[in-house]
């Protein structure tokens, strides 16, 4: 850590060793936070965005009074996101695929038309207040559905177009994104739960099938059983990079590296389950993943800068404003009835305002929150995830690129 005073303002140069011990902290402080604080635990709001706004709040302070700043070396942040979707992948066994059946792909379809109408809303609204239609798509399932990523490698084509202010602007929405997302899933889900007096189906069979095939063993994890599982993730973690890499070669632009990640891990675990190279055991694996999840959505909110929202004023900010509107009332009166009208429906909801609004990682920590108040629901968490990191790829994916063909690429030639 350093420090350097620029016109009067302190910089504070913070190290990535630093920047990591600083959203460890911050974490703990959101989870002992929300057993302190009865309102932060009874709208389920997660321990990352507690600890994680908290920080944000004391930068705005000193952005807004010029007296002091941080600034971040954050090189571990996407290490998180990818070692999470690969243990995500390593908890899907193909047979919890198969059980997950027409829920999986009525959630799939779900979220493949929420991104259609996304879009659809971006550049009507856009054409309504006069705002260029690649900032509409900007704020819209671009930024909403594939997060900072997306928005990043969308905004740097869009610029090579001639729209200068397209990263900056698909950062700003993706930021704004993130927020609402964790900000809102978690009480709209104990609202749906609540208000319908829902709790978990303790006689559920896929709850028992899961329990059953991802049941650890008696015996304790030897060091290397557990550098094993360790080496079984940084593996796959390696492969499945390389694969989205080659993928977004074939395809011309950005390809999610989670996504290859994810699905190698999926191979990786079924083959095991078959040939057996190792010994693999899901509740070490899943606590890995909670710590990943955790430490990335730790690290994404402490080094945001409330201050960039400010690329939102004027007509994207419109547009954004009513994706979440869009959202909040998508969740609430339509997806839960859709899904089920049941406690996995309404957890089902908190996710999917995780992710239609922040990215998949966001609908994991919304649906943690919720499971930690009210219960588990097995299903809910073995779907989301699922379909969020990749499966809504399939239609969210094609059918943006046919919204940029119709709605940009006319207004550049």
């Amino acid at each position: 850590m350093t420090f350097e005073m620029t016109a009067n303002a302190l910089t504070i140069h913070a190290d990535e060793y630093l920047t990591l011990a600083m959203a460890a902290v911050l974490l703990l402080i959101g989870f002992s936070a929300r057993k302190r604080i009865a309102v932060l635990e009874k709208y389920c709001i997660p321990a990352p965005v507690v600890g994680g706004f908290l920080f944000m709040l004391i930068t705005w302070i000193g952005h807004v009074t010029g007296a002091f700043s941080v600034s971040f070396s954050n090189p571990f942040q996407s290490a998180f996101m990818l070692a999470f979707f690969t243990t995500v992948g390593l908890g899907a066994s193909f047979s919890l695929l198969r059980k997950g059946g027409v829920l999986l792909v009525v959630y799939w379809l779900l979220c493949g038309i929420v991104s259609i109408v996304q879009n659809g809303i971006g550049v009507a609204v856009s054409a309504a207040i006069g705002l260029e239609a690649p900032y509409g798509l900007l704020a819209s399932a671009i930024s909403m559905i594939g997060g900072h990523g997306a928005a990043l490698s969308y905004g740097n084509t869009f610029q090579e177009m001639g729209y200068q202010s397209a990263p900056l602007v698909g950062a700003a929405a993706a930021t704004f994104g993130l927020i609402s997302a964790v900000l809102i899933g978690g009480p709209l889900g104990r609202r749906l739960i609540e208000k319908h007096g829902l709790r978990p189906d303790d006689g559920d069979n896929f709850t028992s099938d899961v329990e059953s095939v991802n049941a650890g063993t008696s015996e304790p994890l030897s060091g290397t059983d557990i550098m094993k599982n360790v080496a079984a993730i940084l593996v796959s973690m390696a492969i499945g990079t390389m694969i989205s890499a080659w993928i977004g070669r074939m395809i011309g632009m950005s390809f999610p590296s989670y996504v290859g990640a994810m699905f190698v891990a999926l191979i990786v675990r079924n083959l095991n389950e078959s040939l057996h190279f190792y010994r693999f055991d899901y509740p070490l694996v899943d606590k890995i993943g909670d710590v990943m999840l955790n430490m990335y959505l730790s690290l994404a909110l402490m080094t945001l800068n409330l201050w960039e929202l400010s690329g939102l004023i004027g007509g994207v900010f419109v547009v954004v404003f009513c994706q979440v509107a869009f959202m909040i009332l998508t969740a609430y009166f339509v997806a839960f009835r859709i899904l089920g009208k049941n406690y996995d429906a309404a957890v089902m909801c908190a996710g999917l305002c995780g992710h239609g609004l922040g990215a998949t990682p966001s609908a994991i920590v919304n649906m943690t929150a919720v499971n930690e108040r009210y219960g588990m629901s097995r299903r809910a968490m073995m779907i989301v995830p699922i379909v969020g990191a990749f499966l809504v790829d399939i239609i969210y994916q094609p059918t943006t690129i046919w919204f940029i063909r119709m709605f940009v690429q006319e207004f550049t030639g």
